[in-house]
């Protein structure tokens, strides 16, 4: 796999797992933003790069490993965003939406169980999000009828 396409791909999802966070933090929108994040963001991003051209031909195995990561990183940048804001806005609005479950945790518990609840969170949207990029990839591939060769490199063209 090619470090500048993971690279590519990790500051994509970093932003838009963040753009979810605060999207997430609207109490009506919130639920639909996390199924989002947890099911197809790795899809949306793998599409994306495939009409921007970032990302050429990729077989199943390069859809799932970047389906995987595509899911861990936006998870870990949404965890940032939205914790965080979710807790100044429980503290400044005294009966807010998420005032129960993340002040009772960060009380109960402290930091390291919010610490290890967010990483396995993360590790549950790679997963869920390497299914994706698989089927992404397998999608564009019997679509495409283009097959990649065992040898052949993930092709990307650098503009000057």
């Amino acid at each position: 796999m090619n470090p500048v396409i993971l690279k590519q791909t990790a500051i994509l999802s970093a932003i838009l797992g963040g753009i979810l966070g605060l999207l997430t933090l609207i109490p009506f929108v919130g639920g639909f933003s996390f199924l989002i994040l947890m099911l197809c963001i790795s899809a949306i991003i793998i599409i994306y790069m495939k009409r921007n051209e970032l990302i050429g031909i990729i077989d199943l195995k390069e859809g799932a490993i970047l389906g995987a990561v595509i899911g861990f990183v936006s998870f870990i940048a949404f965890s940032i965003v939205f914790i965080p804001l979710a807790a100044i806005l429980s503290l400044i609005f005294k009966m807010y939406y998420y005032l129960g479950w993340l002040t009772m945790l960060l009380k109960a518990s402290g930091l390291f169980v919010l610490v290890i609840l967010v990483i396995f969170m993360g590790i549950l949207s790679a997963l869920m999000n390497a299914f994706t990029g698989l089927s992404t990839a397998y999608a564009y591939e019997v679509l495409s009828g283009i097959k990649k060769e065992q040898n052949e490199s993930v092709d990307f063209e650098i503009k000057e």
